[in-house]
């Protein structure tokens, strides 16, 4: 556990549920881990104990990625876990493919609907039937107009065209739409759609009032940040300011809330995950402009050694390279920095 984590409290310690396996969180809600095949290993999902129309069931709330592995640990849920009863809904926080991509394959299977926000509903859409912004030509041109300058990534970039839908082969071509503020009720208790934003599109939190519980995705998670990038399908984006104002929303929950997060343990200490959180973004803006004030203009590929200590992959390398203008981004926005394009294509940023 390293300093940040020791300051959340964990109350289930290191008690996790085995695969296929569920284990309750709180009465009516359970908990469900699946691996995954990434630096970040796995996804949490919940079951929720609900009833729609007078039939009894349950509401999933994220799916995994499409994988035969994933789909034998929804076998073993389902014949062991669901107590007789159907999955009644799916409830999908956002549009990325560990929470997505198993959606249309759960929806079919029970013949249950899709709850989402709408913008995220679209955007999966899109990402199913071209690229996203982690690959292809346009992702490519992209991330060299920011400095990656590396031939043989950039080629791999390219040639990611069906990174999205090999995860998330299809979504469901109906859904019902989620939106900030509006109220579900799960298992005759109320839940409050609470939106945020510079992760996903429109990411959908639930908060319970009643029970004191946040399903709260990847808004706010207890052992790694989020991650704030901006990508080619939104090159001027700024998404970490819009990220950072959005946890902001989380404020108004009382302390002792207990947050479900989509990785990591379930934890408490809302408000101190909150303010570590404002405290990371805070450190790498000022290790950004510090570069630039050293070193003279840099890059989003110039910045990923100050920022990231670790060696990457290409599949974390686009997440940097993401993460990295973003933070170049908000300083630009916030007037501190200047842009310029140079002859080359590629974007500098140096002190205003």
């Amino acid at each position: 556990m390293n300093a940040l984590e020791s300051q959340l409290h964990y109350p289930f310690g290191d008690q996790m549920p085995e695969p296929g396996k569920t284990m309750e969180v709180v009465p009516g809600m359970r908990w469900i881990r699946m691996a995954l095949p990434f630096a970040l290993d796995h996804i949490n999902l919940w079951l929720l104990r609900d009833e729609i129309d007078g039939r009894a069931g349950w509401t999933v709330v994220d799916c995994c990625i499409a994988r035969g592995e994933a789909k034998a640990q929804w076998e073993e849920v389902f014949a062991t876990q669901l107590q007789g009863l159907p999955i009644l809904r799916v409830i999908v926080t956002h549009m990325h493919p560990d929470h997505i991509g198993l959606a249309h394959w759960l929806c079919t299977r029970w013949n249950a609907p899709l709850w989402i926000s709408a913008t995220d509903y679209h955007v999966a859409r899109l990402n199913t039937q071209g690229t996203s912004g982690n690959g292809g030509e346009a992702a490519a041109n992209f991330f060299r107009s920011h400095g990656l300058a590396d031939p043989a990534a950039l080629e791999q970039v390219r040639g990611r065209t069906n990174y999205y839908a090999d995860m998330v082969p299809d979504v469901p071509r109906q859904y019902i739409r989620l939106l900030d503020g509006m109220h579900l009720s799960i298992g005759g208790r109320a839940w409050r759609c609470i939106s945020g934003y510079g992760h996903a599109p429109e990411h959908i939190a639930l908060y319970c009032e009643e029970a004191a519980v946040l399903v709260g995705g990847d808004m706010m998670l207890p052992r790694i940040s989020t991650n704030v990038s901006v990508y080619d399908n939104e090159p001027e984006a700024n998404a970490l300011q819009l990220f950072l104002d959005s946890i902001d929303k989380f404020r108004p929950l009382p302390p002792e809330t207990l947050t479900l997060p989509a990785h990591g343990k379930p934890f408490r200490g809302l408000h101190t995950r909150i303010d570590q959180l404002h405290d990371h973004h805070r450190q790498h803006l000022e290790r950004v402009m510090e570069a630039c004030r050293t070193l003279g203009p840099r890059t989003g590929a110039d910045l990923l050694p100050v920022l990231f200590t670790r060696k990457l992959d290409l599949h974390q390398t686009t997440f940097a390279m993401g993460e990295a203008v973003a933070h170049l981004h908000k300083l630009w926005f916030d007037g501190q920095l200047q842009r310029r394009r140079g002859e080359d294509g590629v974007y500098r940023f140096a002190l205003a």
